[in-house]
C-alpha cells in the first residue's frame, strides 16, 4: 500500500475553550502533544471539529501559530482553510501559509452549491495562489453538494499541489471510483472513522479522524492490521472501533468528541461555542457507556 502524503492518521483536533468561551491556547498546545503521543501521525487544525466556523481571524492565526510552535516540526500540520467564497479562501490559505503549516484542507464551498465546473475553478484558483499541498475536502452532508471523482481527477492532473482528498461522502463505490481515476501517488483519506476499513479495501490509504482525538492507537492498529493482510484481525478491531465512532456523532460534531476529550485525556476541552450547545444528559450517558465498554474510562 502506498505511503499517504501527510501520514496515515491525521487527527481533526478539537479546539479547547475556557469557561468564558475564549480559546485556551495552552491547553491546545498540550493537547497537540497528547495527540502525537497517542497515535496521531499529523494534525488537522481548525477544521469542522476544531470549530473554525466560530473562530475569528485573529483567533485562527494565534491558535495556528501556537500549535505550529509547540509541534516544532515533529509532525505535519494541515490547516483547515476553506470557506464558501473563493477570494476569502485564498486569503485564509495565505495567512495559514504564513503561520508555517505543511498543507491546507480546503472544503468544497458550502451553501452556494456550485456546479462541477464551479468546484474545479474554485480549487484551481486556490492551487494557483499557494505552493502548499492541498487536500480537497468532500463532505456533501455539510456542504450540500458532491465533488465528483472526475472533477477531482481533473484537478489532480492540472495542479501538482493538489495531492489528496478527504472523502466524506460515505460512499464506498465513489471511493472506488476515485481510486480508479486518480494518479497512483494521490492520497485518498477516509473522512469517516466508521468507514475506514471498507474504504481501505477499495483504495483509501489513510484517515482524517474525529475519534483519534481520544483513541488514535486503536485506529492505527486497525489500519496496520489491514495493510499487513491480517484482514480478520482488522475486522475484529473494527468491531470495537465502530461503536466508539458512532458515539462521537450522537449529537452534532464536535459536541460529543469535546466531552470525550475532557473525560479521556485529562485536558479540559471546554464546551462548544454557540450555535452548538454542551452535550445533553441523555447523549452523555450513551457516550459514557461507549467509552466504558471500550475500557477508556471507569
Amino acid at each position: 500500500m502506498k505511503k499517504p502524503y501527510f501520514g496515515r492518521l491525521l487527527t481533526a483536533m478539537v479546539t479547547p475553550f475556557n469557561a468564558d468561551g475564549s480559546i485556551n491556547y495552552e491547553a491546545g498546545a498540550d493537547f497537540a502533544d497528547w495527540l502525537l503521543a497517542n497515535g496521531s501521525d499529523g494534525l488537522v487544525v481548525e477544521g469542522s471539529t476544531g470549530e473554525a466556523a466560530t473562530m475569528d481571524m485573529d483567533e485562527k492565526i494565534k491558535f495556528m501559530q501556537t500549535i505550529v510552535a509547540r509541534v516544532n516540526g515533529r509532525a505535519k500540520i494541515v490547516a483547515g482553510a476553506g470557506t464558501n467564497c473563493t477570494a476569502s479562501t485564498i486569503d485564509l490559505v495565505k495567512k495559514m501559509e504564513a503561520c508555517g503549516v505543511d498543507g491546507v484542507l480546503v472544503v468544497g464551498p458550502y451553501y452556494n452549491k456550485p456546479t462541477q465546473e464551479g468546484y474545479y475553478q474554485h480549487f484551481a484558483a486556490v492551487a494557483k495562489a499557494t505552493k502548499l499541498p492541498i487536500i480537497v475536502y468532500n463532505v456533501p452532508g455539510r456542504t450540500g453538494g458532491n465533488i465528483a471523482p472526475e472533477t477531482v481527477a481533473r484537478l489532480a492532473a492540472d495542479f501538482s499541489n493538489i495531492v489528496a482528498i478527504k472523502e466524506a461522502a460515505g460512499n464506498v463505490a465513489q471511493t472506488a471510483e476515485l481510486y480508479r481515476v486518480l494518479p497512483e501517488d494521490f492520497s485518498i483519506y477516509s473522512g469517516d472513522d466508521g468507514l475506514i476499513l471498507p474504504f481501505m479495501s477499495v483504495g483509501a490509504c489513510g484517515l482524517i479522524s474525529v475519534l483519534a482525538n481520544v483513541n488514535g492507537n486503536l485506529l492505527q492498529q486497525l489500519m496496520q492490521a489491514y495493510s499487513e493482510g491480517r484482514v480478520k484481525d482488522a475486522a475484529d478491531i473494527n468491531k470495537v472501533m465502530v461503536p466508539l465512532a458512532k458515539a462521537m456523532f450522537i449529537e452534532s460534531n464536535p459536541i460529543p468528541i469535546k466531552a470525550a476529550v475532557t473525560k479521556v485525556t485529562g485536558i479540559d476541552a471546554g464546551a462548544p461555542r454557540l450555535p452548538l450547545t454542551p452535550i445533553s444528559a441523555a447523549a452523555e450517558a450513551k457516550l459514557d457507556a461507549a467509552l466504558k465498554a471500550a475500557g477508556m474510562i471507569k
